[in-house]
C-alpha cells in the first residue's frame, strides 16, 4: 500500500532550507553588483511597473536565453537574478529576464499570458529563444516551450521557442491546491489543471532539459522525470539531470559561472 504523500511537507521548500533567507540575500546582493558592472536595457512589455525584461545583450547573431524568476507565483522580481546572466553573457550569449506580477493580484493563468506577451515581444529582436527558469519560472518556461506560437500570433514563427531548460520546475499544479501555498494562488482542480503544462498537449517541436537538486524532495524529482517520460514518448528530445550537492535555492548558482555544466548546457541548446 503506497503512503500518502504529504504535500505540504514535499513543497515547502523554506522550511526545507533553513537558511534561504541568507542564500536570497546573496542573490539581490550579487544582482545589484552585476547590473552595476554590465548595464542593462529594459524592454517592456505592458503598462505595470512588473511588466519588463531586464536585458544584458551579448551578440547579436546568437539566440537569445530568457531566464524567468521563481518564488511560487507569489515572491521576488527578475531584479534579484541579474548576476545569472554572467555565465551566459561571457559566452557571447544575450540573457532576457523578465519579471510579472504576483499572486494573489493576478492568477497563475494570467503570469502565463504575461509571459507569452513579453515572449512575442522578445520576438521583435529577431532571434530564437531558449527558455531557462527555476521553480515556477521552471514551470513558465515548459509553458512558453508547450505553447503554440502561430495559434497565438499567426505572424510569430512556428519555432520562436527552440528549447527550454527548466530547473527545479513544477509542472503538474494540482498537488499545491491543499498546501498553503495555494492562499495566495487560489487554485481549484480546473484551474490547476488548466496552468500546467504536463497536462497540455505534447509540444510539437523543441527540447527540454528537467533538472533538479541532489537533495530536493521527492515531489520535484516526480515532477520532473514525469514530464520528461512524457514528452519522451511524444518524440520531444527531453533530458533529466540532477545537481549534485544542491538543494531548491543553490539549484540555480551554475548560471553565474562560464564554464559551469548548467552555462556550457544552455550554450549548447542555444547554439541548436
Amino acid at each position: 500500500m503506497t503512503a500518502e504523500v504529504d504535500y505540504e511537507v514535499e513543497y515547502n521548500n523554506r522550511a526545507r532550507v533553513p537558511e534561504n533567507p541568507s542564500i536570497m540575500a546573496g542573490w539581490a546582493r550579487d544582482a545589484a553588483a552585476y547590473r552595476e558592472r554590465h548595464g542593462l536595457r529594459e524592454i517592456r512589455y505592458g503598462t505595470g511597473t512588473r511588466n519588463r525584461i531586464d536585458f544584458f545583450a551579448g551578440e547579436t547573431d546568437k539566440p537569445i536565453v530568457v531566464f524567468i524568476h521563481g518564488g511560487y507565483w507569489q515572491a521576488l522580481d527578475g531584479s534579484d537574478f541579474s548576476h545569472l546572466a554572467g555565465g551566459l553573457n561571457a559566452n557571447g550569449i544575450s540573457v532576457a529576464i523578465p519579471s510579472y506580477d504576483l499572486c494573489p493580484d493576478v492568477s497563475v493563468a494570467d503570469i502565463i499570458q504575461q509571459m507569452r506577451i513579453a515572449t512575442r515581444e522578445l520576438a521583435r529582436l529577431g532571434r530564437p529563444l531558449v527558455f531557462s527558469g527555476h521553480s515556477a519560472g521552471g514551470h513558465l518556461a515548459a509553458c512558453m516551450l508547450a505553447t503554440d506560437w502561430r495559434a497565438y500570433d499567426p505572424s510569430l514563427p512556428r519555432d520562436l521557442v527552440v528549447a527550454a531548460y527548466a530547473i527545479s520546475g513544477l509542472f503538474d499544479l494540482r498537488p499545491l491546491i491543499g498546501t498553503t501555498i495555494n492562499k495566495a494562488l487560489q487554485l481549484d482542480e480546473a484551474s490547476a489543471r488548466a496552468a500546467s503544462p504536463l497536462c497540455w498537449s505534447v509540444p510539437a517541436r523543441g527540447r527540454l532539459d528537467a533538472v533538479v537538486g541532489e537533495y530536493e524532495s521527492a515531489e520535484y524529482f516526480r515532477q520532473s522525470t514525469a514530464i520528461v517520460d512524457l514528452w519522451n514518448a511524444a518524440g520531444i528530445e527531453s533530458r533529466f539531470g540532477v545537481i549534485p550537492d544542491a538543494n531548491h535555492f543553490t539549484a540555480i548558482a551554475g548560471l553565474a559561472e562560464p564554464n559551469s555544466p548548467m552555462t556550457l548546457r544552455l550554450v549548447e541548446l542555444a547554439s541548436g
